[in-house]
């Protein structure tokens, strides 16, 4: 197994470990899976183009190239939410339902991105 399919099994079993979080009440372990799945899928795309992916910065950069290359702003925006979903895990602001509509978006974040897989 390639690094990229590493990373890309990681971000569908993160969303899978979020939504057991969530539903066990566990909105901040929920945010940081939900957070890790975006960012496994951004890394696998980014290890397979031969992108630098590791840091913060460096995964906005490649969903900024991702957003060029197909001209899907959405993938910013949904990335953005992800990056929420991180934070609250640090200050637990968020409600159950706020968590679970982050899920739900990082869910369509993966369904968007992982198609640019080769």
């Amino acid at each position: 197994m390639t690094q990229s399919s590493t990373y890309r099994t990681a971000s569908r079993q993160l969303l899978a470990q979020a939504t057991q979080e969530l539903a066990g009440g566990d909105v901040r372990q929920a945010s940081e899976k939900g957070w890790g799945a975006a960012a496994q899928m951004v890394k696998a795309i980014g290890e397979q183009r031969g992108w630098t992916h590791t840091s913060h910065p460096s995964l906005r950069r490649n969903v900024e190239r991702l957003v060029e290359e197909t001209g899907d702003t959405q993938i910013f925006n949904l990335f953005h939410v992800a990056g929420d979903l991180h934070t609250n895990f640090y200050e637990n602001w968020e409600t159950r339902a706020g968590v679970e509509a982050g899920l739900r978006d990082v869910g369509l974040l993966l369904d968007k991105l992982d198609p640019l897989l080769e």
